[in-house]
């Protein structure tokens, strides 16, 4: 007779949801797209508890500079789509263009993937977006972690952020007190909607007005997922190389709250910067969201960057030679607005406004 013992296995880590194999298939997936993302001051390689990096190349009072960020509900629409190989990008842009904007030279990156449970491809895609990004950046992606959460979160969601870490002379550091009157506002086109503003996009184009993601929209010449989806634009060689060649004040990351709201921030007390928008047109894009949500334009021009998604506030005698050089570097890029005194009009508490009207909007 068959010994009928009921032999029970013990609870193990992969049974509560937690798959070491997979996490460690996704790593042998991604690293060889990671090294890529590299500099020569990087020390070591993937593996350790901690990224190594020498600051090299003679600095006289260098200051580090930090940002972290994330790219919000734009996961949705990637997950909806289940297109996962440009949020990296996205990760990227909204980490070293915050740094670059006082001036610093984006070093490297650290990244945080949180996902209901490891799929190894789709970490891979994600990480690999993020390697592109570096290296469109300048940077190195330095290391990361990814972190499986079975029972917070389910099977097929994620979310990621990062943490980037930059370099600038003291001495060199662009902000509000290099402002000055007469200076001009250049902007620099966006690539789109960027990763802001998404949860009232979505709510818009696929709640009220029910739009599908594959469906074909003639305005953008592709369908709407891939409108959703483009990539935010990178813009820290160019602002980088805009300093090495021009008197630059200051720059603004167009990101949440709008152009209006981001370029007050760099805006020293008793100086408004006013904006003409007449000189662009939005995309199409922006021009749908408004119309088929009803949004009015103060709630638009709040929530998204309306098509500019970096500014540079730069001394007058500059200009031309500063949108030289961004036409150069196939940059989309014109004079905004300028500088001025704050007046009873223009009072102090508002720092940055746009006049006029948008044409063909």
């Amino acid at each position: 007779m068959k010994d009928q013992t009921n032999h029970r296995s013990g609870a193990s880590y992969a049974a509560a949801g937690v798959d070491i194999e997979a996490g460690d298939r996704a790593v042998e997936l991604f690293a060889p797209l990671a090294k890529k993302a590299s500099r020569p001051e990087v020390q070591g390689g993937l593996g350790g508890f901690a990224g190594l990096f020498a600051l090299k190349g003679g600095y006289r009072e260098p200051l580090l500079a930090a940002s972290t960020d994330g790219v919000g509900t734009k996961i949705a629409v990637a997950q909806a789509m289940d297109k996962h190989d440009t949020l990296g990008l996205d990760l990227v842009a909204m980490v070293v263009d915050d740094l670059v904007v006082c001036g610093a030279e984006p070093l490297f990156l650290q990244d945080y993937i949180a996902v209901g449970r490891v799929v190894p491809e789709r970490v891979a895609e994600l990480v690999g977006g993020i390697a592109d990004g570096c290296v469109q950046a300048g940077c190195a992606l330095l290391g990361g972690e990814t972190a499986e959460h079975p029972g917070l979160m389910a099977d097929g969601d994620y979310d990621l952020s990062a943490t980037g870490i930059g370099v600038v002379e003291a001495d060199a550091v662009l902000g509000p007190d290099r402002v000055r009157p007469g200076d001009v506002v250049i902007a620099m086109g966006s690539s789109g909607l960027h990763s802001n503003g998404y949860s009232l996009a979505r709510k818009v184009l696929l709640e009220i007005d029910h739009m599908s993601l594959s469906g074909h929209v003639e305005e953008f010449g592709r369908t709407l997922g891939e409108e959703m989806l483009e990539p935010t634009k990178i813009y820290a060689k160019d602002c980088l190389a805009l300093i090495a060649e021009t008197d630059v004040r200051t720059f603004a990351h167009v990101t949440g709250g709008g152009l209006a709201n981001n370029l007050a921030r760099v805006m020293p007390k008793g100086l408004v910067a006013e904006l003409d928008r007449g000189t662009w047109s939005p995309a199409p894009v922006f021009k749908m969201i408004a119309q088929r949500g009803r949004v009015e334009r103060i709630e638009m021009e709040r929530t998204f960057n309306m098509g500019v998604g970096m500014v540079a506030v730069v001394a007058p005698e500059d200009v031309d030679r500063a949108l030289a050089v961004l036409t150069a570097r196939h940059i989309d890029c014109w004079a905004l607005g300028t500088v001025k005194k704050a007046s009873d009009k223009n009072s102090d508490q508002e720092r940055s406004h746009l006049v006029g009207d948008h044409p063909r909007f």
